[in-house]
């Protein structure tokens, strides 16, 4: 294993007064903390279980399945498992479906978590490009399957792309799942942004077209609070006791006490109004960012228009290296983002020119100043 690229951007980010883009957080100032508090009470009041070992908790699994419904999913609780987050559930149907040294089909720039749930399998990773308005390129993949290439899973983020920021088209969907059927290939949909959509009827996630072959994973993180630790996932009955088994020898347990401070929540609140909220603010941060890169990079850069999530994903000068770029920006404008070669797969420098701002977790005026200052030094390096 190698310290994570994204890591060691972190520490970087993190020093007094740089002004990041670098890090996928999201808005500390969205976080329902009062609600999520008073939740918290009346759990420790009345659930003397609360902060005990306990089995997956039954009433969040119902939660889970209306609030699939939301996204435009019909499932059961029997095909729910709660995790400790996203990040959980890739390690865990990595362990799963993977075998050592066995084949995956990932796009040529994806999550770096995903790329570390696979990396001690040591797979054989089979790479396709991804359009930047459409998503990945479908041709390719059947391309792949055509050859007789039998992976053990495709794995996307169908919204809200990290880092690429593009959300798969609704044409590009059906025919994903057409192909999962066709193949019997098994797709790990990761659907961490997909209620942070800013446009009226998005299309519904992957698994709202196959209940077999698309493994859903959700997460708590970007909807209440990251530090919950909590997610969960919607994968064919079969696998559950599988999973179980898996995840008792990771952690032993969920972490009850979160799952059900938030299942108390979404009992109590009005969660569809916070989400409406979410939208509207990070759609405000969204527009921020596309303004300012057109203010001040127009001409010099190309960068996607995301219709979800908290990133932009933008093209340099090929003559410019993102990474020596980064090193410069923190030292002399006190700027960091995360170049694009953080989340280039393996053997690829495709992206060594690219770079991805996350504008989640900052205010307006705050991006507006960062890509005037990324301006500034995209001018330098052109000189």
């Amino acid at each position: 294993m190698t310290p994570s690229a994204l890591r060691e951007i972190m520490d970087l980010a993190s020093r007094p007064g740089i002004l990041s883009f670098a890090v996928g957080l999201p808005a500390a100032d969205l976080f329902p903390a009062r609600e999520l508090s008073a939740a918290a009470a009346r759990v420790l009041a009345s659930d003397g279980q609360a902060l005990q070992y306990a089995v997956p908790y039954q009433p969040l699994r119902r939660q889970v399945v209306e609030l699939m419904s939301m996204r435009g999913v019909s499932c059961r609780e029997e095909q729910v498992f709660l995790t400790s987050g996203a990040q959980q559930g890739m390690d865990l149907l990595s362990r799963l479906l993977l075998a050592p040294g066995g084949r995956v089909i990932l796009e040529r720039a994806v999550y770096e978590g995903l790329q570390l749930a696979v990396r001690r399998l040591a797979p054989e990773i089979l790479t396709v490009p991804t359009d930047s308005a459409t998503g990945i390129d479908v041709d390719a993949v059947e391309a792949l399957l055509a050859t007789g290439a039998v992976p053990a899973f495709l794995y996307l983020i169908t919204d809200g792309h990290n880092p690429l920021g593009v959300s798969i088209s609704r044409d590009k969907r059906t025919r994903l799942a057409e192909l999962a059927r066709r193949h019997q290939l098994p797709i790990v949909e990761d659907d961490a942004y997909g209620f942070l959509h800013f446009d009226e009827n998005p299309p519904p996630p992957l698994r709202a077209l196959d209940a077999e072959w698309v493994c859903y994973l959700g997460s708590f993180s970007k909807i209440l609070a990251p530090g919950l630790r909590a997610g969960w996932m919607v994968v064919a009955e079969p696998l559950i006791p599988r999973l179980s088994a898996l995840k008792h020898a990771v952690d032993l347990d969920t972490p009850s006490f979160s799952h059900r401070v938030i299942s108390e929540y979404l009992a109590a609140e009005d969660f569809p109004r916070h989400l409406e909220r979410l939208r509207v603010e990070y759609r405000r941060r969204r527009d921020a960012t596309l303004s300012a890169l057109e203010r001040h990079l127009s001409g010099r850069a190309r960068w996607n228009r995301p219709s979800g999530g908290m990133f932009v994903w933008v093209e340099l000068s090929p003559a410019i290296d993102a990474v020596r770029l980064l090193a410069t920006a923190v030292e002399r404008f006190s700027l960091a983002f995360s170049p694009g070669q953080a989340f280039a797969v393996a053997g690829t420098d495709h992206a060594r020119h690219c770079l991805r701002l996350a504008f989640g977790n900052l205010q307006p005026a705050q991006i507006a100043e960062g890509i005037e200052r990324l301006a500034a030094l995209v001018q330098s390096a052109a000189h």
